[in-house]
């Protein structure tokens, strides 16, 4: 164990996050995303909820300063809903770097889907809610 480090983050998320640079993004899954069919590089968190992980990662992690919106979740297929507590529970999560609804864009499923494959990394979670995936951006750490 680290002092100061989110007991849910593992070496091996540690180590990814330490790799990726600025501009990279990183994407948290949920249990139902096909992590394998889009990345090569995917972390196991069974068990954890993204809320969980995005609470242990925002204080180790700059999202992306120079974007407009540094955070991407797809948009509901047509004929489904969103459900709005999925959302407002990972902005909580990341409450502590101030990040409100206006940092997080929508994106249609397939073009989230290409969106995934240039990812440095997929974390795949136990979430269990449905549309659960973000998308973080990341930035420059500053002093």
């Amino acid at each position: 164990m680290l002092k100061g480090i989110h007991p849910a983050l593992s070496p091996k998320l540690l180590a990814t996050l330490s790799e990726m640079g600025h501009g990279d993004e990183i994407l948290f899954a949920d249990a139902h995303f096909p992590a394998h069919t889009f990345s090569c590089n995917v972390i196991r968190c069974d068990g954890v909820g993204v809320d969980t992980l995005l609470l242990g990662v925002t204080p180790l992690f700059e999202l992306d300063q120079y974007v407009p919106q540094p955070l991407i979740m797809m948009q509901a297929v047509p004929g489904d809903e969103l459900d709005p507590s999925v959302e407002e529970k990972y902005l909580q999560s990341m409450s502590q770097a101030n990040v409100t609804v206006e940092h997080v864009e929508r994106v249609e499923r397939f073009a989230f889907y290409e969106r995934v494959k240039q990812c440095y990394a997929v974390v795949l979670t136990g979430e269990t809610a449905k549309y659960g995936n973000i998308i973080l951006k990341k930035g420059v750490t500053t002093s």
